[in-house]
């Protein structure tokens, strides 16, 4: 199975939802786009949890992950993606979301750190994986592609992912930061994001609407020096770079924890981890897999994710140079 295989399953689960009446979990947040519609849903692929798979990271915490169950078949190398945890946060407050992603194909690997705003541990979870692939007695052997790695993290953990981006000497291709905090928010300089940091690759930016204070969509006029807003930290990355940026419209710093609802997320949390779910994966699957149908959605100006929608502001994006 092959990267044509995948656009297969990717088109069969674009016909079933045509076809048939999508199911809801959460009637506050609908998605509206085809694309999106399709990558909200569960994968073709079932998947396989592991807590606590592998040992260790910098700071002696192990690794979970969450992988395809039918692991390689056919041939198929599957990508890699990194999670960062937010502050003192752990993998399993984010299990909806990694096993969503692990369903799309994806090998997921998080370190159970709760301090990963430097990149350096969500860097070496991807290495840990990177060395299960080359290992004959790893049911990793063999079936990653080692060459398309992705970062994605929450609040101190999107941080870490631009700093992975910007520090794993090409490794990592693309990151996506969820609700990234303001310059204000990091005390230490090692835990700090500065996207004019980062040389290549692609990013995506995911903030929600009622997270205004630690991860502004536009500069606060109190503190208008300095990347304090998820805008900021856009226009700040060089043209190599392709970008896109987008905020969910009801959506509090926690969301992404869900559940897939509030009820064990952290608070603040207005609805869920529904709305991360869709076109976060989607551009994941555009970068990683190559696909031409998710890639179409980030079309600069004219793709999917930039018209009009009721859960989404903000949308803007462009091609690297």
């Amino acid at each position: 199975m092959r990267r044509g295989v995948f656009r297969i399953l990717v088109a069969l689960s674009a016909f079933v939802l045509a076809a048939a009446p999508v199911a809801h979990a959460d009637p506050p947040y609908r998605p509206v786009g085809v694309v999106e519609t399709v990558f909200s849903q569960h994968g073709p692929w079932p998947v396989t949890a592991q807590p606590g798979v592998g040992c260790c990271d910098s700071t002696g915490a192990p690794f979970d992950v969450w992988y395809p169950a039918n692991l390689g078949a056919g041939g198929m190398r599957h990508p890699i993606i990194t999670w960062g945890n937010g502050t003192n946060a752990v993998p399993s407050q984010y299990a909806h979301l990694l096993e969503h992603l692990a369903s799309w194909g994806f090998v997921v690997v998080a370190t159970a750190n709760r301090n990963t705003g430097t990149g350096a541990d969500i860097t070496s979870a991807a290495r840990h994986l990177i060395d299960a692939a080359a290992d004959p007695s790893s049911v990793f052997h063999n079936r990653l592609n080692t060459a398309a790695v992705g970062a994605m993290g929450h609040s101190q953990g999107a941080t870490g992912v631009l700093n992975a981006l910007a520090d794993s000497g090409g490794l990592i291709k693309t990151a996506v930061p969820v609700e990234l905090p303001a310059q204000a928010f990091c005390k230490d300089p090692t835990r700090c994001a500065d996207t004019r940091r980062i040389g290549g690759g692609s990013v995506l930016f995911v903030n929600g609407a009622d997270d205004a204070l630690i991860s502004p969509s536009n500069q606060p006029p109190w503190q208008p020096e300095g990347l304090q807003s998820n805008r900021a930290y856009y226009d700040a990355l060089p043209g190599s770079v392709t970008k896109a940026w987008g905020t969910l419209v009801r959506a509090n710093h926690n969301d992404v924890q869900g559940q897939p609802d509030c009820a064990r997320a952290s608070a603040p949390c207005t609805t869920g981890v529904f709305g991360y779910l869709g076109y976060p994966t989607a551009w994941l699957v555009a970068q990683l897999w190559g696909d031409a149908y998710a890639l179409g959605a980030f079309t600069p100006g004219s793709g999917e994710f930039y018209q009009p929608n009721p859960n989404w502001v903000n949308q803007i994006g462009a091609a690297g140079r």
